[in-house]
């Protein structure tokens, strides 16, 4: 039986018709297979109508995923206790003949695609199945990419209809065109907090060759939100093969003098100021997670992905995050996860004001002093809770970029890890290959009290992009090294550092001092201030930094503020690159030998240079 036959067969005469409008069959083939193994007891298609996206609010509602809050629009949704995080463990990419891949959680993938059918097969047959129509990047552009997703949760689909843009009539538009990206997500059985029951058998399992993503027995967004990370594996792979890239990065504008605005993307690890630097309030925000970069007549052009943000709530106040917290309190469209709930408020950890001593949270009922069945005490909210809610609704937000089909002209790209006693504040790179490997293919950042295990151990994540990579890293590094003969002008690429500590472990930057390099990085990118050249890259001179702290933030920047931040560390320098050189030929191999040649010829003027000035060399010695 042809696919359109099976699936007039299994639809109801509505649905089907929505199904039929769409002229691709392999969309066809894949929908027939999928809606057969899954068996649910009803199927509802989405289109891009706002009638078909009630719907899917409405049922978030019924089926008990999601519940209403006091405000107008806020809704709280829980996950499993256990099911709060990506399941590193339980991913994998699925590769031929079980190819082992640095770095990388591999499974053989007719073994991976063997268990996922048997685990789904038949899992929705009490459920309601949505088939909902998305696309990456915005619409009708260079950066598109359509996608379909399958889920039985009706939560699932309410985050991506606040975080992607509809993609129903792209899918009309494009036809047997259309290149997509598929997923199949079961939040599997749930117990009577609706939440997913069979964790043990929770699997999400990544399929570059058909560019399907499968998920099951979980709920959280990072596992089951198809386009948010899973894809993000999926966008890796496609970028290398076709040389372009895909990015862990935030996408932001930063106002300069008269009335320029230029644009800049950036990588940092989680709780590295990722997020607060892409929201600084008196520049323009366009994305705060992952970034398209994609030649376009030799210019590095980038686009957001999304359009709205899934983002960590924990620490989010008032006094740090005007923006967020203004957003936060405001009537629009936010689903809450994970968080404390009293008389139909939400609270978290870290908001700076007075949480209540009971309610409920991801335990169930909660009250201050509880413990869970590993004798740990639970917080008011989880470390990871979220909210997602559309960028439009952000003040600062530049919608024109955010929705313009060519995306924004890229001026620099920054990469950001939390560092005690190595990298300056801020500082640029020589060329394009000297960024990308000293910045973004060195990059480190040491652990929290966030992260399990020890803290301050650093940790190799280049690109901030290691947890979600899904080819071999020297094939990933080669292709950024080879971005820039694409290019009559590559973007500058910077360093930045806001966790400096002096030999007392007190830090030496305020929180806010990022909004200066940030202005620093603006003026250099068009040449509009001179810097002192070190064996390390560029960095700022006293003078203009003293002038930009005192425009930026009223504040007075002393000459001894500024020689203990952009102190060249030798020593630390040095060590940073035998640590890095010895993981890219024992742990990685294979890589490009540019990258050897450049991090050969960094150490190479570190030490020249301490020959002439020491260990420690003070910026106004290179001046």
């Amino acid at each position: 039986m042809e696919p359109l036959e099976k699936l007039a067969r299994i639809l109801d005469e509505e649905q089907f018709k929505k199904v039929e409008a769409i002229k691709n069959s392999e969309l066809h083939r894949f929908l027939a297979e999928w809606i057969e193994h899954l068996k649910p007891r009803k199927v509802f298609v989405c289109t891009d109508s706002e009638e078909d996206e009630q719907y899917v609010r409405w049922k978030a509602l019924y089926y008990g995923e999601e519940k209403m809050l006091e405000t107008p629009n806020h809704t709280v949704h829980y996950d499993n206790y256990y099911d709060q995080a990506r399941d590193k463990a339980n991913t994998a990419i699925l590769t031929l003949n079980g190819e082992k891949l640095p770095f990388i959680n591999t499974k053989d993938r007719e073994e991976g695609l063997k268990e996922i059918k048997e685990l789904m097969n038949g899992i929705m047959k009490d459920k309601e199945l949505f088939v909902c129509f998305f696309v990456l990047g915005p619409k009708n552009s260079v950066f598109t990419i359509p996608a379909v997703q399958l889920t039985d949760s009706a939560y699932v689909a309410h985050s991506e209809f606040i975080l992607y843009r509809k993609g129903y009539e792209e899918f009309r538009r494009l036809g047997e065109e259309t290149r997509f990206f598929k997923f199949v997500h079961s939040e599997g059985e749930l117990d009577e907090r609706k939440t997913s029951r069979n964790l043990d058998k929770r699997r999400v399992y990544i399929d570059l060759i058909d560019e399907t993503v499968y998920s099951v027995n979980t709920q959280y967004g990072g596992n089951t939100i198809g386009l948010k990370k899973p894809a993000f594996r999926l966008t890796i792979n496609r970028a290398v093969k076709e040389g372009w890239l895909s990015e862990h990065m935030f996408l932001m504008g930063v106002n300069g003098p008269n009335g320029r605005v230029t644009y800049f993307t950036g990588a940092f690890p989680s709780m590295c100021g990722k997020t607060s630097t892409a929201m600084v309030p008196w520049e323009r925000l366009v994305g705060d997670d992952l970034s398209f970069i994609i030649p376009v007549n030799g210019k590095a052009r980038a686009a957001n992905v999304e359009k709205g943000v899934f983002g960590i709530i924990q620490g989010v106040n008032p006094k740090d995050d005007p923006v967020i917290w203004k957003v936060l309190h405001s009537p629009v469209e936010i689903i809450f996860s994970n968080v404390l709930v009293k008389d139909g408020k939400p609270y978290w950890n870290e908001m700076g004001v007075e949480i209540p001593e009971e309610g409920e949270n991801h335990s169930g009922r909660w009250w201050r002093g509880k413990k869970d069945a590993e004798g740990n005490e639970i917080p008011p909210s989880h470390k990871n809770a979220r909210f997602t809610v559309s960028l439009e609704h952000f003040p600062n937000v530049d919608l024109e970029a955010l929705e313009n089909p060519c995306g924004v002209e890229l001026g620099g790209i920054i990469f950001g890890g939390r560092d005690a006693d190595t990298w300056p504040p801020v500082r640029e790179a020589f060329d394009w290959d000297h960024g990308v490997v000293t910045l973004g293919a060195a990059l480190e950042s040491e652990t929290t009290a966030a992260t399990l295990g020890k803290e301050g151990v650093r940790a190799f994540n280049p690109m901030a992009i290691l947890d979600f990579m899904s080819v071999h890293l020297k094939d990933y590094i080669g292709n950024y090294l080879r971005f820039k003969e694409h290019l009559r002008r590559a973007p500058k690429i910077f360093g930045v550092n806001y966790f400096l500590r002096d030999e007392n472990g007190n830090w030496l930057n305020h929180k806010l001092d990022k909004a200066v390099w940030l202005k620093w990085m603006e003026l250099r990118v068009h040449g509009d201030v001179d810097a002192i050249e070190t064996p390390i890259g560029y960095i700022p001179k006293y003078e203009d930094l003293a002038r930009l702290f005192r425009e930026v933030l009223n504040k007075e920047y002393n000459k001894e503020a500024y020689e203990k931040q952009f102190t060249i560390r030798v020593p630390e320098l040095l060590a940073k690159i035998e640590r890095i050189e010895k993981i890219y030929r024992e742990k990685v191999g294979e890589v490009p030998e540019e990258l050897f040649k450049v991090l050969e010829e960094e150490r190479k003027r570190l030490l020249e240079a301490r020959g002439k000035y020491g260990d420690y060399i003070s910026p106004f010695a290179l001046e």
